[in-house]
């Protein structure tokens, strides 16, 4: 086995460049893997444990920069938060309630969970002003899908493009409970308005067309909300005002890492990685099951429950992948993997298909604009849909330069590519990598070796 030659160069603009040649002579990945915690998981558990009355303890929490974001902010709502590891993160909480007014504006970082998430908090603390921002990406990203089901409970939020983009200003107000049925599965829009319930008395009922990953019921009802879930409708109910009382939170590694290695391993000949510890949540597992269509071997060992959640390690091992069409009620639990799933289906027989995924467009990039003109400058055959990409495998791969647009997932599915492509590719603004997975470039160059 010879290794991929494997550097980072740091630019006159502190963006990075992530070189990476494929060897002379075959490359296969070997070991044992443990990805960062989950980032869904460490935001949730910072803010209840934020909201809660008494101590919360946080183990393997996420060190990206977007829970660093959701920590910050919750400190200048009057938390106090110790310094962010792995090992133990103590929060001591205000009570549900009791926010401070900050003194300066809240800043989410490149965060938008941190940022549709708190609106609900904010907008339900009635006596209050609040004025919420984030970087330059999370400003273009729209907010109206949350804006708007508040404004229906009485919140007043005022921002630009007709209260649709950050910088938002709050002012706290006594809600009232709604009904809302959701256009779209999302996680985010369920969890902002069940948090704005928590503060508003009576029921505050939220119905979705397919099932969303449920980390907020789970963990609300851990913390002590009054929750109920009707998984027929796709509806969950909480009933206020609540109150949320400190808890000790495991977090599991976070699947949508663990899915480049996962692609990696399959896609890479004579490879078998395992996966340590990767949370695998149903409404998170639909990167499973479409791999599993692509005919990917992967096992699931070791499988347990920790604190409230299901965890397993993940064995892949290399295997000839076929395409598929992913579309329909897969999408909502793996929308965050279709980069490096795009990448999978490149190395896959036949055309891949994958539809009803236009959410991609509004994330930290056009995901499905830049994976497929990044894939193409590689040689792949990607066409662009509307709603996803149609993916034409079997075409060999040429190192080149490429661009994560700073979006981490773009960087990572990219490396990833890199591997099994002739000659050298040079991925511009790799950095953004850390925003999920801090160590990714070191866990690359382990696996590699």
């Amino acid at each position: 086995m010879s290794a991929s030659v494997i550097t980072v160069e740091t630019q006159e603009d502190l963006s990075d460049k992530l070189i990476i040649q494929q060897p002379s002579v075959g490359l296969s990945l070997q070991g044992r893997i443990r990805v960062p915690g989950d980032k869904s998981i460490s935001h949730r558990a910072l803010m209840l444990g934020a909201l809660a009355q008494g101590e919360t303890e946080i183990q393997g929490l996420l060190l990206g920069e977007d829970p660093r974001s959701t920590a910050s902010c919750f400190q200048a709502l009057g938390a106090e938060i110790s310094e962010l590891n792995t090992e133990l993160v103590r929060v001591k909480g205000i009570g549900l309630g009791n926010l401070q007014e900050p003194v300066d504006v809240l800043n989410a970082g490149n965060s938008g969970t941190t940022l549709r998430l708190m609106l609900g908090i904010l907008a339900s603390h009635s006596g209050r002003f609040f004025t919420v921002t984030g970087d330059g990406s999370l400003r273009s990203r729209p907010m109206s899908r949350v804006v708007k089901p508040l404004l229906q409970m009485g919140a007043q939020i005022w921002g630009r493009k007709g209260n649709s983009l950050a910088p938002l200003a709050i002012q706290g107000q006594a809600l009232k409970p709604t009904h809302y049925l959701s256009p779209i599965a999302s996680a985010q829009v369920k969890s902002c308005i069940l948090l704005a319930g928590l503060m508003t008395e009576g029921q505050t009922i939220v119905t979705e067309p397919a099932l969303s990953r449920d980390h907020s019921e789970r963990m609300l009802r851990a913390f002590g909300a009054n929750l109920t879930i009707e998984p027929e409708t796709n509806s969950v109910i909480v009933t206020g005002p609540a109150q949320l009382y400190g808890q000790k939170v495991i977090v599991p590694g976070d699947i949508s890492s663990a899915a480049f290695w996962l692609v990696a391993g399959a896609i890479v000949p004579g490879s078998e990685l395992v996966v340590e510890n990767v949370g695998v949540n149903p409404t998170r597992t639909g990167i499973l099951e479409a791999l599993a269509l692509m005919g990917a071997d992967i096992q699931l060992e070791n499988q347990r429950e920790v604190a409230g959640e299901p965890v397993a390690d993940l064995r892949v091992r290399s295997s000839r992948l076929k395409s598929c069409t992913i579309a329909g009620d897969i999408i909502p639990r793996l929308i965050d993997e279709i980069p490096i799933l795009a990448v999978a289906a490149v190395f896959a027989e036949g055309t891949t298909i994958i539809r009803d995924a236009e959410e991609l467009r509004v994330k930290e990039s056009d995901r499905i604009t830049v994976m497929a003109q990044q894939l193409n400058k590689m040689g792949a055959q990607v066409t662009e849909l509307p709603d996803g990409m149609e993916i034409t495998g079997g075409t060999p791969l040429a190192g080149t330069d490429v661009d994560s647009y700073t979006d981490h997932r773009i960087a990572m599915s990219l490396a990833i590519a890199a591997l099994v492509s002739k000659g050298i590719t040079t991925i511009h603004r790799a950095e953004a990598a850390a925003i999920s997975y801090p160590n990714f470039t070191a866990t690359l160059q382990q696996v590699c070796s």
